[in-house]
């Protein structure tokens, strides 16, 4: 194996992890494909799918958090579907030129998510706290939900923490249970652009079988040790490297 699919294995590994625990592991992957050599919009259909596993292996790793929300998930895993495939679309419709303009604004936006997360899940906190209980769904949920999907369809980096802030301040329910659900979707919005995707236009399989195989390890390592790593710890890497790809676009 060469260096160059070690380092694409190791960061599939990290980036499960990372998703699973946090979100925003595409920040790790796709500025490691680019990297490589990959083209912009062929490395990101490629790290979509290569991640996809990764997000089913989280998702089954939380399932003990997962009780007794099966209905809601069935419920919003409609809309995350809907807006997985929406974002595909876009994804596929538009110029590769236009998609690279966007590349970094996308992770500049998703870098502040990330560097806000801890104000934003306490902001959550205290709104989940002083709400009245009310019964049925909230109904901005499932357009919160569908719009996460279609940003996570389209580009998805940061897409966890977008649910964890949005799942914070509509469900009420504990953290860890919310992870568990945001899991779940971003599983459904990973699986279904994934399909989209392998079915539709031109896919490196060698990095997705990589991506795939580290971040089904990393979902699992998530699951049982992630909320060991220090956040802070996790964040830091995450937007150094988005800042580092950032400023690589930027320099061209």
């Amino acid at each position: 194996m060469t260096i160059e699919s070690l380092l694409i294995l190791a960061v599939g590994v990290a980036a499960g992890t990372v998703n699973t625990v946090v979100g925003s592991g595409s920040l790790l992957t796709f500025p490691t494909l680019i990297a490589l050599g990959y083209p912009p919009l062929i490395a990101n259909v490629s790290n979509n799918i290569g991640l996809a596993p990764g997000s089913i292996s989280g998702a089954v790793g939380y399932r003990r958090e997962l009780a007794g929300q099966r209905a809601l998930a069935i419920r919003l895993g409609m809309a995350a579907a809907a807006g997985g495939a929406i974002g595909a679309a876009l994804l596929l419709l538009l110029p590769a030129t236009a998609f690279e303009r966007i590349v970094p604004v996308l992770i500049l936006v998703a870098c502040g998510l990330v560097i806000a997360q801890p104000r934003l899940s306490a902001m959550a906190r205290v709104r989940a706290a002083g709400r009245h209980e009310r019964q049925g769904m909230d109904p901005l949920l499932p357009l919160a939900v569908t719009g996460t999907g279609i940003y996570g369809g389209y580009f998805g980096a940061a897409q966890g923490v977008i649910l964890m802030a949005l799942l914070g301040v509509l469900v009420d329910d504990d953290l860890q249970r919310i992870n568990a659900l945001k899991n779940v979707l971003t599983a459904i919005v990973n699986g279904t652009a994934a399909v989209i995707f392998a079915l539709t236009t031109r896919v490196a399989w060698d990095a997705v079988l990589l991506l795939a195989i580290g971040s089904v390890i990393g979902g699992q390592v998530g699951a049982k040790v992630g909320r060991r790593i220090p956040p802070t710890l996790l964040r830091v890497a995450i937007v150094t490297v988005g800042l580092l790809v950032v400023l690589r676009y930027l320099v061209r």
